[in-house]
């Protein structure tokens, strides 16, 4: 296992475990890397220090010497941010149905009339957005990627 610092476009910091360097290298290339705060797949490998092994055994710690927390758990929100976008994302899959590609069609479906009246997310193009606005249909942006596993 190998432990790659890794930034997206929009200059957020996080970390991941991959099998391996050629493992992280498919996984980018399959689309499947993406920032754990904003779901951005525009992801790159950031400067990191290298953790070195001296070879040397690590000193017995003193009973005396208290027991470091542990590391916080990299599946945890980092931030308020990322915790009140966690709770957005749960909000959003627990209120609403996943149409996945087929939210513009959706969309138009529920605002004509022909299909019930629901709350829906999905994945939309940015023009396919903008035309369902000039039409007089609501939609809003979500801060995270849809139907997606997060790092």
């Amino acid at each position: 296992m190998i432990r790659f610092a890794l930034k997206c476009s929009q200059g957020h910091s996080f970390d991941s475990w991959f099998k391996s360097n050629d493992a992280y290298d498919s996984l980018k290339a399959a689309g499947m890397v993406a920032c754990a705060v904003c779901g951005d797949a525009s992801v790159e490998k950031d400067l990191m220090a290298p953790t070195l092994s001296k070879g040397a055994k690590v000193p017995a710690r003193p009973a005396s010497d208290p027991v470091p927390d542990a590391a916080p758990s990299l599946s945890a929100p980092a931030s308020p941010a990322e915790q009140a976008l966690a709770e957005l994302r749960k909000k959003v899959e627990e209120n609403s149905d996943y149409v996945g590609a087929k939210f513009t069609e959706e969309a138009r479906r529920i605002h004509n009339g022909d299909t019930a009246e629901r709350s829906i997310y999905g994945e939309a193009t940015v023009k396919d957005a903008k035309e369902l606005i000039e039409d007089g249909i609501p939609v809003v942006p979500l801060p995270f990627m849809p139907g997606r596993k997060t790092n």
